[in-house]
């Protein structure tokens, strides 16, 4: 059984239908990348499953569930986590502060024995940076632990915001763009995370990048949109050499050539 099934998923602002008809399925343990020209509807398909926006059309399934009628607070709980293309962390809080923010979903405790800081609060306290702890050690962010965010580099930020979303310990990730305004040495050490995600933490990836070399590298299917309707489906290979992408995404006369 699929982990997530899209199911003719159509949306519309304004009159103009950002997403139009788009379907797809995602098995567990793969990495399945959506890629595409700007303003093709890749984000709004992130917003549409993440539960920000309300579909005009189409179902959502996820795990076998049918989630198209949730709300978005309910998404994370399910076992859904995701990044986003600008960076949403609490410029004024840690590192480990903001990684703790995406273990909200496991808390068990009432206000009432958070404010006595009951026994049963100090184990899920303990249980929680113990997971926090881990993904900072998998993503080596040990040196910047402690550091504010608003005084860390760019790239460094984006790495906190994927350790966020991994806190939550998802089994869907859904990355938004993960090496966009990253230099090449730190496109690689997103890809060899990612990479890791799969293969050490089992986890299924859905990621929306235009970084083509990237998406060749860790991606099992490709999905290529365009105006909010699919161009074709297949290896990364087999999407890079389309025609209809060749035209639509890599520009006409770039046969083979790396993603803007």
């Amino acid at each position: 059984m699929s982990l997530l099934e899209v199911e003719d998923l159509a949306i519309a602002f304004g009159g103009v239908r950002a997403v139009d008809g788009i379907s797809f399925s995602v098995e567990p343990g793969e990495v399945f990348t959506i890629v595409g020209p700007n303003g093709a509807g890749k984000s709004t398909i992130f917003n549409l499953i993440s539960r920000f926006y309300e579909p005009s059309a189409g179902r959502i399934r996820f795990d076998g569930r049918d989630i198209t009628g949730l709300a978005a607070h309910q998404i994370a709980g399910l076992g859904i986590a995701r990044t986003f293309q600008n960076i949403e962390l609490f410029d004024h809080s840690t590192v480990l502060s903001n990684l703790l923010m995406g273990r909200h979903t496991h808390r068990r405790t009432s206000w009432v024995e958070d404010i006595l800081f009951t026994p049963r609060v100090r184990r899920e306290e303990r249980a929680h940076r113990a997971a926090v702890e881990r993904v900072i050690d998998f993503l080596e962010l040990e040196a910047h632990r402690d550091k504010l965010i608003a005084g860390l580099p760019y790239g460094v930020r984006k790495v906190v915001e994927i350790g966020r979303a991994l806190a939550t310990g998802p089994k869907l990730l859904l990355l938004d763009e993960p090496a966009s305004g990253l230099s090449v040495e730190e496109t690689q050490d997103v890809a060899f995370w990612i990479e890791d995600m799969r293969d050490e933490m089992g986890l299924t990836i859905l990621m929306v990048e235009h970084d083509m070399n990237l998406v060749a590298q860790v991606s099992d299917r490709v999905l290529a949109v365009a105006n909010g309707r699919p161009l074709t489906l297949g290896s990364p290979a087999e999407v890079q050499s389309h025609p209809d992408v060749i035209e639509a995404y890599l520009g006409t006369g770039a046969p083979g050539g790396a993603g803007r």
